[in-house]
């Protein structure tokens, strides 16, 4: 039974790693070392990531939450192999260590799970370098042979670039040790339903597989075919030809062949000598300083670790969708609980439930950087209605980047209008805001203007002959004292409006007392004072009516330049799609050529029939001109028919072509 190791014990085996002295280092990693203590980025011991216990996989939450802590994206190399054949030491080589993924000395297999070391990339420090050392495959303890192949499926899965380590050479031994490379079709899905009319789903594993290296440790033969000299490449190479026939046993045998050469284009080979030729040292290999390392060992190991760095390349999920240590966890939760629950590990199903979750945080964090940028640009209250719609347009243009940069396969749009609804409504806020603190600075100041001629009026004063002429004078200062105060914002109108409608009131009692007044003067008084008021009134009327037009002609530009970013980036993700329909295709064509020249004819012309659809799919997709129009166009409907706000509404229209009339 496993469980994970404590906290305890990874902080006492972390602080034994500091403690460590640089000579029981490898001399590439020193310098190394000290740059990641000194960042703190680093792990300094791995952690349990998939527990087998019982043959149940189960993921470890605490090395999950190390994931979700890092943003970069990650390189992810995987080691699988037979138990007991030095894994775990060649992944601490990786890792700059002698010591950290545990190795046993005994014919148990140490290694249980999958065990995760996170480091800072020794030569790509925008990358995070993710070590995976898996249990060893045909442990006779096992129970449970299905276990080693879900390992198995789990880590080509996981990984960008995948090791498998075995011993002596490859001969048909080691490749039928390697039978769970067959088993793949029926352990992993690209995608969750399949058409009648759609070519094998293992064609489509070439675009998201890592490269494949087979490490051949203790290796006791000359690099030689035909007494010619040949590189580890070509060794590898000519082991996975196909032995011709048609019998059973042929056909057996060249299954794992077909299978490696099928579903993994890069191939590496290193081939490694012991790394000491004495027994009693090799028991305990991670206490062997780098000196006492067999020669030839060293220089195999510094080449295997030169090309790792320098040639894996970031974990991908095709069409150019990069995984980041985040997006990593979600996939080991999403694979071990389909594989739990009696599922096949299907890619398309791990994609949509990572999109779910990364657009559910694109779009909060877009909305936030929204809110946040308004809220420090915003002086409130604005000078007018346009002023805030100029820092709403471009705080929108950055909150809608934010949501470009970290979402994708949001095919029905449903995120993006959540986004869209989510900034219409802040925006409304922000509006709302505006005019409260425009209303109340508004009023304020026209009080303190105002408070002459109120309390002139409350003493009498225009009660006299004349009187009225004096309060027109009176009225008229406020009014200009008041259009004197700057930023008023857009409730300035509409608050003195209000101001003299109150005053009507008593304009007419000091009108109707003011004798020196004839009927008649006093009557176009009341005219005058009546059509000055109409005109206010229409004033603010047309002045609603500007804002009105504001809002839309503002809504309409915003959302052009929103679409216009939405449909560049579905053109980016539909030339994403066409690389990796050509990817495939040039893979198809080397595999026929191989075929031609390993003289399979039949094989070869399977293949042309399979090479023909592929072009078919390509130029397919390369025809469709209207790809980003057509999207636009559905988005249209989606906004006419959901959209609550009907700013929006007006926008499907315009991507639609249609009339709209605002209600």
């Amino acid at each position: 039974m496993l469980s994970f190791k404590s906290s305890a014990f990874l902080t006492s085996q972390t602080e034994e790693l500091r403690a460590k002295p640089a000579e029981n280092l490898t001399p590439d990693y020193r310098a190394h070392r000290e740059v990641n203590m000194a960042s703190g980025s680093t792990m300094m011991a791995p952690i349990c990531l998939v527990e087998n216990e019982k043959e149940q996989l189960m993921v470890n939450p605490k090395a999950v939450k190390v994931l979700e802590a890092i943003t970069k994206p990650v390189l992810v190399v995987a080691i699988l192999g037979m138990y007991r054949t030095g894994k775990s030491y060649l992944m601490n080589r990786l890792a700059g260590h002698n010591q950290g993924f545990q190795l046993g000395s005994t014919v148990r297999s140490q290694t249980k799970g999958i065990w995760m070391w996170c480091l800072t990339h020794p030569t790509k420090p925008n990358f995070t370098l993710v070590l995976l050392d898996t249990e060893g495959l045909g442990d006779v303890e096992k129970g449970d042979p299905k276990n080693d192949s879900w390992i198995f499926a789990l880590s080509v899965l996981l990984s960008s670039t995948f090791v498998y380590n075995s011993m002596g050479i490859i001969n048909q031994q080691a490749l039928e040790q390697l039978h769970y490379v067959t088993e793949l079709t029926e352990l992993i899905k690209a995608k969750s339903t399949k058409k009648s009319d759609e070519m094998d789903d293992s064609d489509e594993f070439v675009s998201f597989f890592p490269d494949f290296v087979w490490v051949v440790r203790d290796f006791i033969l000359e690099l030689k075919l035909d007494d010619q000299p040949i590189t580890e490449d070509e060794y590898l190479e000519n082991a996975l030809k196909l032995i011709p026939g048609k019998n059973q046993k042929i056909l057996n045998a060249n299954l794992p062949r077909e299978c490696i050469r099928h579903f993994f284009p890069k191939r590496k080979c290193f081939v490694f000598d012991r790394p000491t030729k004495e027994k009693e040292l090799l028991i305990h290999i991670e206490d062997l300083p780098e000196d006492q390392l067999d020669c030839n060992f060293q220089v195999q190991s510094k080449n295997f670790c030169s090309y790792i760095f320098a040639n894996a390349k970031p974990k991908n999920l095709r069409e150019g969708i990069i995984v980041t240590g985040k997006r990593l966890g979600t996939l080991v939760e999403t694979y071990v609980s389909a594989i739990n629950s009696g599922a096949v590990p299907c890619l398309e199903n791990a994609v949509t439930t990572l999109a779910q979750r990364e657009n559910s945080a694109a779009v909060q964090k877009a909305a936030d950087h929204y809110s946040q940028h308004m809220a420090q640009q915003l002086r409130l209250p604005t000078e007018d209605l346009q002023e805030l719609l100029d820092v709403h347009a471009a705080c929108e243009r950055e909150a809608i980047a934010v949501f470009m940069e970290l979402s994708f396969k949001d095919d029905k749009w449903e995120f993006q209008m959540d986004l869209m609804n989510t900034i219409e409504r802040k925006k409304e806020d922000f509006i709302l805001q505006n005019e409260d603190a425009s209303g109340k600075y508004c009023q304020k100041e026209l009080k303190k203007i105002s408070q002459s001629l109120m309390e002139r009026i409350s003493n009498g004063t225009f009660s006299i002959p004349g009187g009225h002429n004096y309060y027109l004078e009176g009225k008229k200062k406020v009014e200009q004292d008041y259009h004197l105060v700057p930023r008023k914002g857009v409730k300035a109108n509409e608050v003195l409006q209000a101001f003299l409608q109150s005053q009507d009131a008593i304009e007419k009692v000091i009108l109707q007392s003011d004798i020196a007044l004839t009927d008649g003067e006093k009557a176009r008084a009341a005219e005058r004072a009546a059509k000055e008021a109409a005109e206010k009134e229409l004033e603010v009327l047309r002045q609603e009516q500007k804002e009105q037009q504001q809002k839309m002609e503002a809504q309409e530009k915003s959302y052009k330049e929103n679409m216009a970013l939405l449909q560049e980036k579905m053109e980016r993700e539909r030339e994403n799609l066409i690389r990796d329909q050509e990817k495939k295709l040039e893979h198809k064509l080397k595999i026929q050529e191989d075929m031609l020249k390993e003289g399979f004819k039949n094989k070869y012309e399977d293949i042309g029939i399979e090479i023909h659809q592929r072009k078919e799919e390509i130029e397919t997709t390369k025809k469709e001109k209207l790809w980003g129009g057509k999207l636009l166009g559905g988005l249209g409907d989606v906004l006419l028919i959901s959209a609550p706000h009907p700013y929006l509404k007006l926008v499907g229209a315009f991507l639609k072509g249609v009339p709209y009339t605002m209600k």
